[in-house]
């Protein structure tokens, strides 16, 4: 039940993002889900992939490059979802940035048992 509420707080935050940002789109409500989907399913299989084989580089700027591998993941959920556009890497790294905040903020509001 957590695992969906948390989805649909993502697609939420998708949407607003979508409408701040210009170089963000999304279609619509359905295709904002299926982004967060897509999201947590990158996350959770290719970032650790990315970190690892990356892991040189991003000792040396000291963690700053997982910002870029969070970009990257998001142009690949922009990639794979048809819906969900994004115009460069820079605003996937600003989306990505942004993303994470307001989850942090709309996580926070979830009660934990």
């Amino acid at each position: 039940m957590k695992l969906i509420l948390k989805l649909l707080l993502t697609a939420l935050a998708v949407i607003i993002l979508a409408n701040i940002l210009p170089g963000i789109s999304v279609d619509g409500y359905f295709s904002a889900i299926i982004v967060a989907i897509v999201l947590a399913f990158l996350r959770l299989i290719v970032k650790p992939i990315l970190v690892i084989l990356t892991l040189p580089i991003t000792i040396v700027t000291f963690g700053l490059f997982l910002l870029i591998i969070n970009a990257i993941i998001v142009l690949m959920a922009g990639y794979f979802v048809g819906g969900f556009t994004v115009a460069s890497i820079w605003w996937a790294l600003l989306f990505s940035l942004l993303l994470s905040f307001f989850q942090s903020i709309l996580f926070s509001l979830i009660k934990e048992d």
